[in-house]
């Protein structure tokens, strides 16, 4: 009867909403519990591949603590095909869980730096001293009252201490409070989740009484948590009672920070496989992937998470990677980004978005949207090559990787641009498995030897992927398309097939001079 009435005099708690988050801190649980940065994909790679609005996406009703681990995951791999599954098995099991950790939601600050890399700020002398401040006052104002005006002195100091301690105290006593509801709502889900019966909670067994003590020892003192109105502010300006509760809440949270870790890792895995699960149960293309070794990928129907109703595309790599082709404006870089998700999203969290799949569990590192900079007095091809030393430095290294390099050195000439393109493809593909996107169609050829030729054409149901170089470009027919007149289009045309009558003709007299 007592825990009845409890719940119904007790307000409704407000619904919960997605809160805004900066991207360090998503990344705060990667950066208090570092992965070996040999797996991780590095800051380029992420924006290229759209991974920040693909985590959105994924951490779409999910609080912070569900969001950091997916982050850290898709960063740098994990392990959730098998408890995802019995979430997608048992959709009753999925609901009561989403239902059970519906109040982190109510987190908007990261706690993880504090619970796995802060150290505990350092206790002042005369915080044992506040207490005596507030009774220092009531017996000012009494012997002002009823003794001597002389006494309006020890008021005035009395107050300005208690005032000074509580302006310098403002801003982190405010941030502290919102950490402590974090905690709280952390203990608040053990708690809950402590004898539900399901399988996947099994780890919260024995934590609900503990959670439930260490919460209400951070609560503010009666008082000042009364509901009596004002009696918060009075308490803070008159006592220093935010003053003190911080400090001595802060002592019980680094005495707890064992216990407190745990609550977060178990908490956060089980959010990140809910959401997972969630997510999944609403996709129309989606598969478990076969992991391949390291230089295959075999991709039936691959699809963009991101991208409404696009038709799905295949490839199927065997030892080889590939160069591929396409018009402009086909959907080579859209293919690339496509299946660079793909591949992190299968070493992640072992499934992707295509019919079929067989993919190697790899990091994965692009170069995609390099620009030069005006402030920093760079060219483009300046920081073209800058990203494909980054790129050969992972080939090379210990850890195999999987490399998407789109329009590779498109800031040169066209002679430089092919040279370039040609060293530094050869060299990756001796290292790593790569897919390199060119309109030098030349490329092909020259590295038939080490990339399997790949082009994206328009079929009969849409775009297609096949086998071979595109036999033209498309760049000077799409003048016209674009509004440009019929001189312009005619003097574009008059150009190019005098570039590629040159062309034929310098080939022809190397071929003459080799002969010689």
């Amino acid at each position: 009867m007592t825990s009845f009435l409890t719940r119904l005099l007790t307000p409704a708690e407000p619904d919960p909403i997605d809160q805004p988050f900066a991207p360090h801190e998503m990344a705060a649980l990667r950066a208090a519990v570092p992965p070996d940065a040999a797996d991780l994909i590095d800051d380029a790679t992420w924006r290229d591949l759209l991974l920040p609005g693909y985590l959105d996406t994924l951490g779409s009703g999910t609080s912070p603590f569900g969001r950091q681990v997916l982050e850290r995951d898709l960063r740098a791999g994990g392990a959730r095909r098998a408890r995802v599954q019995a979430l997608l098995d048992d959709p009753a099991q999925l609901d009561a869980l989403s239902r059970k950790l519906a109040c982190l939601r109510h987190t908007d600050i990261d706690v993880a730096t504090l619970l796995f890399t802060d150290t505990q700020p350092v206790r002042p002398d005369w915080v044992g001293k506040l207490l005596w401040l507030p009774v220092l006052l009531a017996a000012s104002i009494a012997a002002a009252l009823l003794v001597s005006p002389l006494g309006w002195i020890g008021v005035g100091v009395a107050m300005y201490f208690l005032v000074m301690v509580h302006m310098r105290h403002h801003e982190r006593v405010g941030l502290w409070a919102r950490t402590l509801r974090a905690l709280q709502m952390l203990l608040r889900a053990c708690s809950l989740l402590d004898g539900s019966g399901f399988a996947l909670a099994e780890g919260f067994a024995g934590r609900g009484a503990p959670a439930g003590r260490l919460s209400r020892s951070l609560d503010r003192s009666a008082l000042a948590a009364s509901g009596v109105p004002g009696a918060r502010d009075y308490a803070n300006w008159f006592a220093a009672a935010d003053v003190r509760h911080y400090y001595r809440s802060l002592d019980l949270v680094f005495g707890q920070r064992d216990f407190l870790r745990e609550c977060y890792w178990l908490c956060a895995q089980l959010e990140a496989d809910v959401a997972l699960a969630r997510h999944l149960r609403d996709r129309p293309v989606w598969c478990w992937v076969a992991c391949g070794d390291a230089r295959t990928v075999a991709l039936d129907g691959g699809v963009h998470p991101l991208l409404g109703e696009a038709r799905g595309l295949s490839m199927t790599l065997d030892g080889k990677g590939a160069f591929l082709s396409g018009q402009n404006g086909v959907g080579k870089s859209t293919f690339l980004r496509m299946l660079g998700l793909n591949l992190v999203v299968a070493r992640a969290f072992g499934f992707c978005y295509a019919q079929q799949a067989t993919l190697p569990a790899l990091p994965v590192v692009a170069s995609m949207q390099n620009e030069d900079s005006l402030l920093g007095g760079q060219s483009l091809y300046i920081a073209e090559l800058a990203r494909a030393r980054s790129l050969l430095a992972r080939a090379r290294g210990e850890r195999p990787v999987v490399c998407l390099v789109d329009e590779i050195f498109r800031g040169t000439n066209h002679e430089e641009s092919v040279s370039a393109a040609a060293a530094v493809a050869d060299e990756l593909a001796r290292h790593a498995l790569v897919v390199v996107s060119s309109h030098n169609l030349v490329l092909g050829s020259l590295l038939a030897h080490a990339l399997v030729p790949w082009r994206i054409v328009h079929g009969a149901d849409g775009l297609v992927m096949e086998p071979g170089v595109l036999g033209r470009t498309n760049g000077v027919a799409l003048l016209a398309e674009h509004g440009f007149d019929e001189a312009v289009q005619r003097r574009a045309e008059q150009v190019a097939g005098w570039l590629a009558q040159q062309r034929r003709s310098e080939s022809s007299a190397q071929i003459r001079g080799q002969s010689t």
